[in-house]
């Protein structure tokens, strides 16, 4: 089915701490004087590595197999038909799809004992057996997209965030389905059905808890319940985090479902510092400074989800 396999991999803790520390011994050192548990940074790195050899070596004979670690994924050229292998949690599927145009995804779950998998749902010996003609399901996420006038366009498969880098302050216009107003809040959370179980359940979590301690617990639980939506569900949900009301702003427009054809518009009022990112990276961004405008909506383009059929 495929030519090439291409297995994006991550940077463990343990990595991390070696490059911080320079070896092993003093990175242990360091974190016992802290009472830090290392045996799970241990634990895990060897999982982790395990798992990445034994995905490789089981590849069927005649396909090429590419590693790619994720931090050169935005500038990883990934060939039109191969096979891409995210090796690690839900995030670097995340990710990891934003950067493909039409390849579908396999992704595998090293730990999940430790790891909830809601997308990378396969076990370590389902490449193998999808690579040899074993049945998969395949599901499209549907992603949001940021675009500018001049062109630009992020991506977000989870969420996107607009806002202030700081997360302090960001003033813009917001403009929904013939409403506008001024805002002054700490920035805006667009949520897809495959974001539905991170950043937006968290919002709506809070917001559970202060609904009940104004003693209303019924519509509480009803906020806590109804947090998720399908991941190929064709529509968005926007959230303004903390909006201020004053008498340059106000907040009307905090929070809503954006459907097909429906773009939200946003028009920056911050001199510096504004921001779009996706996904959590803030490293990759759209300025969105005094004057810029972007739209909000569902981007054309799906990811191709495969997992192995039970």
């Amino acid at each position: 089915m495929f030519e090439k396999v291409v297995l994006v991999t991550k940077t463990t803790a343990l990595q991390g701490l070696r490059k911080r520390y320079g070896t092993t011994s003093q990175a242990q050192f360091v974190l016992s004087r802290a009472h830090a548990d290392f045996h799970q940074y241990l634990s895990y790195d060897d999982i982790y590595r395990e798992t990445v050899d034994f995905v490789q070596a089981n590849i069927p004979k005649g396909i090429r197999v590419a590693t790619v670690e994720s931090a050169y994924v935005p500038t990883y050229q990934f060939d039109p038909g191969c096979l891409v292998v995210p090796i690690g949690p839900d995030g670097l599927v995340v990710n990891t799809a934003k950067y493909l145009h039409g390849q579908p995804i396999f992704a595998v779950n090293p730990d999940p004992s430790t790891i909830d998998g809601v997308l990378a749902r396969n076990h370590r010996w389902a490449v193998s057996l999808a690579l040899n003609g074993t049945k998969v399901n395949k599901q499209y996420l549907s992603m949001a997209e940021a675009l500018m006038p001049d062109g630009q366009r992020l991506l977000a498969v989870n969420d996107l965030f607009i806002g202030h880098e700081s997360h302090q302050s960001a003033r813009y216009e917001i403009s929904y389905q013939g409403q506008s107003e001024r805002h002054s809040s700490s920035g805006i959370i667009v949520s897809t059905g495959s974001g539905s179980t991170g950043w937006h359940r968290s919002i709506l979590t809070g917001a559970a808890a202060i609904i009940e301690s104004f003693g209303d617990t019924d519509l509480a639980q009803h906020v806590r319940d109804r947090y998720v939506f399908p991941p190929e569900d064709r529509s968005l949900v926007f959230t303004v985090r903390e909006p201020f009301v004053s008498r340059a702003s106000t907040a009307s427009i905090v929070f809503d479902r954006i459907d097909e054809p429906n773009r939200l518009q946003l028009t920056s009022e911050m001199p510096s510092g504004g921001v779009i990112f996706s996904d959590g990276v803030q490293s990759d961004f759209l300025s969105f400074n005094s004057g810029a405008t972007v739209e909000i909506g569902l981007a054309e383009k799906s990811t191709e989800l495969w997992t192995l059929a039970y």
